[in-house]
């Protein structure tokens, strides 16, 4: 072992392994260059896997090149497919994974953060509200609001390590896979829906009722990441 420097092993995450198999049968010729894969439902089926892990897994393949996610068309093998020989790395923790986490963190930071509710807290809270709406009004990218929410929460427990958390979890939305899928699934309408679902947190916060905090910002996620993964 002297002089031989080990490299660590990456614990693949479901879609990689999804993708992996895909793309064997892309390139063993089970799907031709230039033809459709069958429909989500019917290939999760086949595969044995849910439908958000299929999704994740061909927006991996999208990235890497094999396939063109057509939206309201289907998704096709890229003609240079063939050439394609790495496996899926390096893309970032799996979106449906990280949308749990962060109902389950969230959900239990918010109860903290109730109880320490001050006027001046709801007025940080309510100013990144406002800004996210302009946001929307205009037809731009509310990201950084939406951001500044979460996070504002999480300070509002009092506790720096559940705001470092929630901001890193926030923040892996810039990953690769991430990224990408929010290319395909982000609209004015589910911004706007969004928004909603922030101004009622907002309101349950300001009765201080930490039940329905909680359940406000539960059922947000829980919305987020079906629009955002299931495209729905």
């Amino acid at each position: 072992m002297t002089g031989t420097q080990l490299k660590q092993v990456e614990s693949k995450r479901l879609y990689q392994h999804i993708a992996d198999q895909i793309r064997s049968l892309i390139q063993s010729g089970g799907f031709a260059a230039g033809s459709r894969l069958p429909p989500e439902r019917d290939l999760a089926q086949q595969l044995g896997v849910s439908r958000p892990s299929l999704r994740e897994a061909l927006i991996a393949l999208e990235i890497s090149g094999l396939v063109e996610i057509r939206q309201g068309s289907g998704v096709y093998v890229c003609r240079a497919a063939d050439r394609q020989a790495s496996a899926i790395t390096g893309l970032g923790e799996s979106p449906s994974e990280l949308m749990q986490a962060r109902a389950v963190l969230e959900g239990a930071v918010i109860v903290l953060a109730t109880a320490l509710t001050t006027p001046d807290s709801l007025t940080r809270l309510r100013d990144t509200l406002d800004a996210m709406r302009a946001n929307v009004d205009e037809g731009r990218s509310p990201l950084a609001h939406d951001r500044a929410f979460h996070v504002c929460i999480a300070e509002m427990s009092g506790n720096s390590v559940l705001v470092r958390m929630v901001a890193e979890l926030f923040d892996e939305r810039h990953s690769p896979i991430s990224a990408r899928l929010s290319g395909h699934a982000e609209t004015s309408q589910t911004w706007a829906a969004a928004l909603a679902e922030h101004e009622a947190i907002y309101r349950a916060l300001e009765e201080r009722d930490p039940l329905a905090a909680q359940s406000a910002i539960r059922n947000h996620l829980k919305a987020s990441g079906t629009r955002w993964i299931e495209g729905g």
